[in-house]
């Protein structure tokens, strides 16, 4: 895993989501492989008013509490403006300290899972916190080999003063 401070500005995100959590997600009840799912089925990507359609996200947001609580989790593009309707959702990024987090080369599904599971680590005995504003996996789709990526995940944290 390699780590690196960035600040990024804030964005518009929109896509499909689900609420969940972590510990559903480990069990029989988990949602984000169907929630993948309906991301391809439905051609988000061709639709018009993209910033960047070769960019997917999958945005954590709407944190209940922490790791252990409910997390709404979206997965989109980003846009200009909120739009909602037609099994569409949108979601504000604010401005924000991150932390970007690289993985290793692999298949996503092991990588991210991975990554995700270095990070929780790294939160438990870091001097930073985490503030549970948003945090998102950026995919860049344009190259991208399911069975060989490598993934960024940006994690937001409280600036040190």
């Amino acid at each position: 895993m390699h780590e690196t401070m960035t600040h990024m500005p804030a964005m518009t995100l929109t896509g499909v989501a689900v609420r969940t959590s972590n510990l559903r997600e480990s069990g029989p009840e988990a949602q984000i492989p169907s929630l993948w799912e309906r991301y391809f089925a439905s051609g988000l990507q061709q639709k018009p008013g993209l910033k960047n359609p070769s960019v997917l996200y999958a945005l954590y947001t709407d944190y209940e509490s922490d790791v252990n609580g409910e997390y709404t989790l979206l997965l989109g593009h980003e846009t200009e403006r909120a739009v909602s309707g037609r099994g569409e959702n949108s979601a504000a990024v604010p401005e924000a300290a991150y932390i970007k987090f690289t993985s290793k080369r692999g298949p996503v599904q092991r990588v991210v899972i991975e990554l995700w599971q270095e990070i929780w680590a790294f939160f438990q005995n870091a001097e930073l916190e985490r503030t549970y504003s948003g945090d998102f996996e950026r995919y860049e789709v344009r190259d991208f080999h399911s069975a060989d990526a490598v993934v960024d995940i940006f994690v937001a944290v409280k600036e040190s003063r």
